[in-house]
């Protein structure tokens, strides 16, 4: 099977993909989020001329070769372009089997337990707690995950003694039934990390996310063998070879690797195949609700070494207005702190038609 054609639906923040193959069957697709209409321009100008007209079966072979091709060009932009392409290959696959991606990787369709996952740093301990209070109650929420430092803060906190305050306040006000997770955004280094690592395991915080700089592995690693609680990171990285030397040195005890920033379903389940064999869980970071956070739902059902929940952004249109009306049918419903993988065939979901006609077009197809 070859791609005969590959079409984005752009704006700024999300970008949407669909490839056509030689058949006329097709696959729906998205690059990820942020800069989107850049992302989709270089899916255009630097992926498509070496794969319209190539055979697709060896997704990893295919993506392989775009990055030796493009081999001045390492980094995010690339990957973030690549996993616009591999998620719609593995939708068009699951249309043409007439199953689920989650059953193509093996796994099966049902519920997952999800994380709510606060992106705000804005919000007061108090407030932060109110709300997590009416999500649980409302949706049956028992995990939830906070944010504390602040972002890249060199250890400055978003405003003096937040982080002292809301890790007591969240426990508090949820009680001990619930589980408790935190992001430092890369805020500490690792002397205050490993402070605040003792305030986190008295309040029985179980997940420690991205402590330090994430690109210094070390410093990472000296909180991750310091502390007893779960250290976890690897959002942001995208090359397998910084992978392969994370896992290899346990920087972190949980790796999260976000499936659109990585390049898509097929280079995630490489690094989950390293994490495996290392006998690290595998938390992926779904920070929105675009398709990421659908993609990672039919991998957790699917990989062995699954993490104990799934991240499930609570942020509605006063955060990410970008997020809404992207569907005909959402596909997040959470019931029972549960969302559900449907057999629906591929990914299950369909792009609202009033979105794509606003959005910014780009098509590049075989000659």
């Amino acid at each position: 099977m070859k791609i005969k054609r590959i079409e984005t639906f752009s704006t700024q923040y999300v970008g949407f993909v669909r490839i056509t193959a030689e058949d006329g069957t097709q696959g729906l697709g998205q690059v990820s989020t942020y800069h989107s209409d850049i992302t989709s321009t270089v899916l255009h100008r630097q992926v498509a001329p070496y794969v319209l007209g190539v055979d697709f079966d060896d997704i990893d072979a295919l993506t392989d070769r775009v990055i030796e091709r493009e081999h001045k060009f390492p980094g995010s932009y690339m990957k973030r372009a690549l996993g616009g392409l591999d998620t719609a290959i593995w939708d068009l696959r699951g249309k043409a089997a007439g199953l689920p991606v989650v059953s193509l990787l093996g796994g099966t369709p049902g519920k997952l337990r999800a994380y709510a996952s606060s992106m705000k740093r804005d919000i007061t301990p108090a407030a932060e707690a109110e709300r997590f209070k009416r999500l649980r109650d409302q949706f049956g929420f028992d995990a939830f995950k906070f944010r504390i430092a602040a972002e890249y803060g060199h250890d400055v906190d978003e405003w003096p003694g937040r982080t002292e305050e809301i890790v007591p306040t969240i426990r508090k006000a949820l009680g001990d039934k619930v589980s408790l997770l935190v992001d430092a955004n890369s805020g500490f280094s690792p002397k205050r990390a490993i402070e605040v690592g003792s305030l986190l395991r008295d309040n029985g915080i179980e997940h420690f996310e991205e402590p330090c700089l994430y690109w210094e592995l070390e410093q990472t690693k000296e909180v991750t063998d310091t502390l007893d609680i779960a250290v976890t990171g690897g959002e942001q990285d995208c090359e397998i070879p910084t992978w392969r030397h994370m896992i290899e040195m346990r920087a972190v005890d949980v790796v999260q690797p976000d499936i659109l920033y990585l390049g898509g379903i097929s280079r995630t389940l490489r690094v989950c195949a390293m994490a495996r064999a290392a006998g690290l869980p595998v938390t992926p970071h779904s920070a929105n609700l675009g398709l990421v956070t659908l993609f990672t739902m039919h991998l957790l059902r699917a990989i062995e070494g699954a993490g104990k929940y799934l991240e499930f952004s609570i942020e509605g249109p006063d955060y990410y207005p970008w997020q809404e009306g992207l569907f005909v049918k959402s596909p997040y419903a959470v019931e029972d702190g549960m969302v559900t993988v449907s057999n629906e065939p591929g990914w299950g979901v369909e792009i609202d038609p009033e979105w794509l006609a606003r959005s910014s077009y780009q098509v590049s197809e075989v000659a």
